[in-house]
Parts: structure tokens; sequence; C-alpha cells
């Protein structure tokens, strides 16, 4: 497993020159400015309390000082959002005061259909999405057995075309990585694949830094460098120091004080606080040690 610098970059030779935000500690007398981005949550990370109880939770995020989201598990047949019609899920977010800036959509299903299912799956997201708000949809995930090559300019062929009908719209598409993107394809890999081969016009990057950290040699501002501009949005989330799992920000061994790249050259416009499981105590309080965290340690960079 290859982490290289990513995790010890403290004490790597130039590291200050290209972390202009956080490579310096603050001044005693320093007054944080107002923060830049809204704090987000990727609603996946709550998913058993939502499951529950979607409103309550929503309110209980919002205390945490969460103003924007990240949904998942559209219902695509009904048009619903947790058991919501999307007008009346934007309804509840307009009275709280919160937005859900993206979505994650299950494209990869799709990607041994006929070309018409996914134009149509596609037109079903736009019109949720345009309902509820958001601005991007976002490709979150490639099947196992398309990890390859073919599969992964397949997958790209369908980001160009859907980018297309998305943009159209008015709205967004974005591609969010995993690990199995960085590995070997016999001197390529997917992700070269997916940022080549696609039009950055139309389909822009989710760059989840968990993931970067566990399966590639970039640290983040070297992947941002490589695409400057691109990464509209970033998964923020923490590696457990022994397991290698997710955990909550602050107690793993991600030291992103040090590895939070400039989001100016990113082209960042939403972050979202991610963590899939692994949780300490339960999905509630996780998010409520992530919120703490970054708002001591981090949002004075966002």
């Amino acid at each position: 497993m290859i982490r290289r610098e990513f995790l010890s970059l403290s004490g790597k030779a130039g590291a200050a020159a290209c972390l202009p935000f956080s490579a310096f500690p603050l001044q005693e007398s320093f007054t944080r400015p107002e923060p830049k981005f809204k704090m987000g949550y990727q609603l996946f990370s709550i998913r058993d309390e939502m499951a529950k109880d979607p409103l309550a939770t929503l309110k209980a995020l919002q205390a945490m000082g969460y103003e924007d989201f990240e949904h998942y598990g559209f219902d695509a047949e009904n048009g619903t959002y947790y058991g919501y019609a999307a007008s009346e899920f934007k309804t509840i977010l307009d009275d709280l005061g919160l937005s859900v800036s993206s979505g994650h959509y299950p494209f990869s299903d799709f990607l041994a259909q006929p070309l018409d299912n996914i134009r149509d799956y596609t037109s079903r997201c736009i019109e949720g999405a345009l309902a509820v708000g958001s601005k991007y949809i976002t490709w979150p995930w490639l099947a196992e057995d398309l990890r390859n090559a073919d599969g992964f300019k397949r997958c790209a062929q369908f980001l160009n075309m859907m980018g297309e009908q998305i943009r159209a719209a008015g709205l967004v598409l974005a591609y969010h990585n995993h690990g199995y993107e960085f590995e070997d394809l016999g001197g390529t890999t997917g992700y070269d694949i997916i940022t080549s081969e696609t039009d950055e016009r139309v389909v822009k990057l989710q760059l989840d830094m968990y993931w970067l950290a566990r399966s590639s040699d970039y640290t983040p501002q070297e992947i941002i460098d490589k695409h400057r501009g691109r990464f509209v949005m970033w998964h923020i989330k923490d590696m457990h120091k022994e397991t290698d799992d997710y955990t909550e920000l602050g107690n793993g061994s991600i030291d992103y004080t040090q590895l939070l790249p400039d989001p100016k050259s990113s082209g960042l416009e939403y972050y979202y606080i991610e963590q899939g499981g692994n949780f300490t105590v339960d999905s509630m309080t996780s998010a409520r040690v992530s919120a703490a965290y970054l708002k001591e340690h981090l949002q004075q960079f966002l």
C-alpha cells in the first residue's frame, strides 16, 4: 500500500512552497476570516439516521454547523429523496436554510445497457436535481468488473455524453474517485483515462482525499496541479491509524493542517466531510466530532 509523503508531508523539504494556506501556524492575534465555503456533509455518512428520521437528522446536522449536503439514494422511479417528493424535500431544506448542492447517482449500472437507458435515467436525475436546487450530478462508483482499461474508456465515453446532456439543462456532471482508479493498467491508470478522455468543459472532478492517500503517490496539491481548476468539489475524511479504515477527522493519520490544498487552484466550490463507516461511537457522534475538528483546525483555510 503506497502512501509515501502524503501521510508525512510535514517532514518533506519544500512542503511550504506548495501549501500557501496551511503550512504556517496561526499567530495568536490572527482573527479568523469568515469561511468562504459552506460546511458540507455527505449524507451517506449518516444513512442510518436519515433512514429513520430525515428531518430530525437534518436539524441535528444543522445544529452542528453543517449548511450544505451531498445526497445519495435518489429514487428515480418515484422522483423522491428520502421518501419525500423532490419539491417537498426542497421546501424542507429551504425552511431550514440548508442546501443540497450535489448528489451521488448510481450510473455505473447502465454501462452495459443501451445508451437510451442511461439517457432516460440521466433525464430523471436532472429533473430531481433541478427540483431540489442542486448544481452538480456526481458519478460516484464504477462496478468491479469494469475496472480495466476498456471499462474506464467506456465510462469516459458515457461521461462525455451525459456531461453534454446535463450541461444543456444548466447543471454540471462530476466524477468521484475511489482508490481503484490509481491501480496500474499496463502503463496507465483508470484515473489517467478518465481525466484525459473526458472533456473538461463538461466533466468536472470530485477529489476524495482519503482514497488518494490510501491508494496513490499523489498529495492533493500535486494532483490538483495536474488538472487545475477542474476539482470543483472535495471529500475530506480521515484514515484510521491502524486499520486504514475511515475515522473521524482529527483521529486518523491524514494531517489536513499540512495537506489541505489551495482551493483557488482547485476550482473548489463545495466540500463535504464524509465517513462511510467505522464510527467510534455512532454516526451522529462522528458527524459532531468531525464538524468540531474542522471548525477548530481547518475552516480558516476554507
